[in-house]
């Protein structure tokens, strides 16, 4: 364990909030392995079925497609880490590989939450201006919309990470399942003004650009639904519910996120601490693929119709792979019996047949 008072050269860090629970960590292993199966799998399936099919080459569908490539991203840049840290006696984390996560988890976040506030302006043009929304939003467009959203993210973090590369630390403990920003800057013993004006700039600028874009867009979406009529509230309801169930649900784990690198959490019992730190990072994958795949009717239609054709064409392939071995059952076996009654088998005496068997 390194001092926390010397100025070092951290080679690795010491993740400090991994619990002593036994044998029981296979068990965990196992339930986080089967998450993340499921996370992949699910958001996988999404995102071919929408590049397959021309007829989801819409805006709308293009946001859905970058929000789960980015669920994608999000879990491995945490899964891969937490299964091997479970499984670990030690639980130490190299100083490259802890700069790398830290980039995945923060970009993920921001590309989140800045992808649904691009959704939440589509949903506005398609219900208050449905006329005209072909001509507001296309697919080009929506393109466009997705790179400037990935693009913003990653510079934004970049700049965070010079700015924490540089710095000298006294310590090599974060007391955090995974790599945090903030606690890394805390073990800094170097001046990190800076890099706390930048932390703070950056927390208000990773909420307040894509807050802005959603609080007009829903206040619009909302007049729209008091002074329409039923038919557009109940698509409007049908429309924005997903977006906003994971709009809040995402706000809620990053918010409690933010909380704990911030504050002093102590008084809250660690397993608690431990899921409500993981949690925007394993519902949101798990949760929105089900959502918008059940929700979204043309989506779940074509993934129903896909569903339905894989498992005829395993039927099919049954059925053929039974006929195929019957007919060649069919035909093996009386050419046999034909050869036998075609080519007469010479009678041998009884001395003939003694010979072949004398030494």
């Amino acid at each position: 364990m390194m001092s926390n008072s010397t100025p070092l050269t951290v080679s690795y860090f010491i993740l400090g909030a991994y619990l002593n629970i036994g044998y029981l960590r296979y068990l965990c292993f196992m339930i986080t392995a089967f998450v993340y199966i499921v996370i992949v799998v699910a958001n996988t399936s999404l995102i071919v079925v929408i590049c397959v099919n021309r007829s989801l080459h819409e805006p709308m569908y293009l946001f859905l497609c970058s929000l789960f490539v980015n669920e994608l991203y999000g879990s491995t840049g945490l899964f891969p880490f937490l299964l091997v840290q479970i499984l670990s006696d030690i639980h130490t984390l190299s100083a490259p590989l802890c700069f790398l996560q830290m980039f995945c988890l923060y970009t993920y976040a921001n590309i989140q939450f800045c992808n649904l506030a691009v959704m939440s302006y589509d949903r506005y043009l398609a219900i208050c201006y449905p006329l005209q929304y072909n001509t507001r939003m296309t697919s080009n467009k929506a393109v466009i919309l997705i790179i400037l959203v990935w693009l913003y993210s990653f510079v934004k973090f970049l700049i965070t990470l010079s700015l924490n590369i540089r710095l000298t630390l006294c310590g090599n403990i974060i007391d955090s399942l995974n790599c945090n920003n903030h606690l890394v800057v805390k073990l800094a013993c170097s001046d990190t003004q800076v890099n706390n004006i930048y932390g703070l700039f950056s927390i208000v600028l990773s909420i307040l650009v894509p807050l802005f874009p959603i609080l007009f867009s829903y206040m619009r979406i909302l007049r729209v639904c008091f002074s329409g009529s039923k038919q557009t509230r109940q698509k409007a309801l049908s429309t924005c519910t997903p977006h906003l169930v994971s709009l809040l649900n995402f706000s809620f784990g990053c918010s409690f996120e933010i909380l704990q690198s911030r504050f002093d959490m102590s008084g809250v019992p660690s397993v608690l601490r431990i899921i409500l730190s993981l949690y925007f990072l394993i519902i949101q994958p798990l949760m929105n693929p089900v959502m918008y795949g059940l929700q979204m009717s043309k989506l779940r239609h074509i993934c129903k119709h896909v569903l339905r054709y894989k498992l005829l064409a395993v039927q099919l392939a049954e059925v053929f792979t039974d006929i195929f071995n019957r007919s060649l059952l069919q035909s093996v076996v009386p050419t046999c019996f034909k050869l036998s009654t075609i080519v007469p088998v010479p009678k041998k005496s009884k001395i003939t047949i003694l010979n072949d068997y004398r030494p």
